[in-house]
């Protein structure tokens, strides 16, 4: 079969920033950080007390409140994202054919609040009253793409992708080569997290891999600067669309951007750390540029990893490396900076961006640059967003265990 085309027609968010997508765009196009202290579970404790939480979710706009006993806070969110994205393509009463539309929805820990919670229960009650039935399929990663799966009748691949930090760019690159190579027409892609506990914020307090800028929570997620001192925790989802160009255009629908590259290896060097040299991100930038068949030159925007972590400094040189003397004239951000780090639903989320910018001819900006890092030395869209029509945009994922995602997306008049 000859590899196809790939558009992306739908796009639904829950985000620290905003309930929906355009809510969240428009956070973003203001500048406004979602990061504050800590309201899921007393944090005085602990030497991180802020976090980027979503706030006002309602679950049962979506599905009945029975299900909310069934699902994690990571799969409800998955769950009302698809419905979001697949209102947002045209295909929520219109559905596409079931045996040709997968899910690939992956998390990076998923269920840990189902998991504290019911540890807690059954050390008081005893396991028979303490335990839930839907204990398991409330937590387990799978059930985020398998509730999608269920609630809208898709049957066809379904798979979920755990690779820390990279997991949704994994996603959506897995679900791309799906359509690419026939193995599907539409595929829900992307990733969910809901970490915000007291087990995994204490978690990385161990690790020293989050801000303590806690009189400050606004401002404690500042990728690139010299203060920056760790990365703030998000939560929420990001879910596209993305569909055979071709069927896409036959229906009429909008279509925000074509993805047309996918890169993906791996460092192969620390557990939680970078290759200091950036090779294995330059590499994975190359991979997609490759993939994409673009001269680096035709990027013109990077939704940059930058975590607000000493892997920031990792990356611009990875960006200078990967375009050369082009790295002057490219626009990079960091979305981080105002939602925090979303782990596994960070490159979805990130994504869904992207090709809003590319739709709308704006890029986001990097907040809190206040004081940048002499080693970070890009045009990162400083403190306001920026109008620009770019043609072709990346977004950059890298996770711990050394594991790197990147995507490219493409106007869908860019040829």
């Amino acid at each position: 079969m000859a590899e196809r085309k790939v558009a992306v027609t739908g796009i639904g968010m829950i985000t620290p920033l905003g309930l929906d997508t355009e809510s969240t765009w428009a956070s973003v196009l203001a500048g406004r950080s979602g990061v504050g202290p800590i309201t899921k579970f007393d944090a005085s404790e602990l030497p991180a007390q802020i976090a980027a939480e979503v706030e006002g979710f309602d679950p049962t706009k979506f599905f009945s409140k029975k299900y909310t006993r069934q699902m994690d806070p990571f799969i409800q969110y998955a769950v009302a994202a698809s419905y979001m994205a697949l209102e947002d393509a045209g295909m929520l009463e219109d559905k596409p054919p079931a045996e040709r539309t997968g899910v690939y929805v992956g998390a990076g820990l998923g269920g840990i609040n189902t998991i504290e919670t019911t540890h807690d229960t059954m050390r008081a009650k005893g396991w028979r009253h303490g335990i839930s039935p839907y204990f398991v399929p409330a937590l387990i990663i799978n059930l985020a793409g398998g509730q999608i799966s269920i609630f809208h009748g898709f049957k066809g691949p379904l798979m979920s992708h755990v690779s820390a930090c990279s997991t949704a760019a994994h996603s959506l690159g897995e679900a791309y080569l799906a359509i690419r190579y026939g193995r599907a027409d539409v595929m829900i892609a992307g990733g969910t997290e809901s970490t915000i506990t007291a087990l995994s914020v204490g978690g990385f307090c161990a690790a020293r891999a989050l801000s303590t800028r806690n009189d400050e929570p606004t401002k404690a997620s500042r990728p690139f600067t010299a203060s920056r001192d760790g990365f703030v925790m998000g939560e929420g989802c990001g879910l596209l669309v993305l569909e055979e160009y071709e069927r896409a255009k036959a229906r009429g629908a909008k279509i925000y951007a074509v993805l047309t590259g996918y890169g993906a290896n791996s460092d192969a060097h620390h557990v939680t750390a970078p290759s200091p040299d950036g090779s294995g991100a330059r590499a994975c930038m190359h991979l997609a540029l490759q993939d994409a068949g673009l001269a680096p030159e035709a990027i013109g925007y990077i939704n940059a990893h930058g975590t607000s972590t000493a892997a920031d400094a990792v990356e611009t040189g990875a960006i200078r490396s990967a375009f050369g003397k082009h790295a002057d004239a490219l626009a990079v951000s960091s979305t981080k900076s105002m939602h925090g780090h979303l782990l596994g639903a960070a490159g979805s989320v990130e994504s869904g961006l992207c090709c809003l910018a590319l739709d709308r001819g704006v890029l986001p900006p990097t907040i809190n640059l206040d004081d940048p890092d002499p080693a970070c030395d890009l045009d990162y869209v400083p403190h306001e967003a920026r109008k620009a029509q770019v043609e072709h945009v990346m977004s950059n994922s890298f996770g711990f265990g050394g594991t790197n995602a990147c995507l490219v997306f493409s106007r869908p008049d860019a040829g």
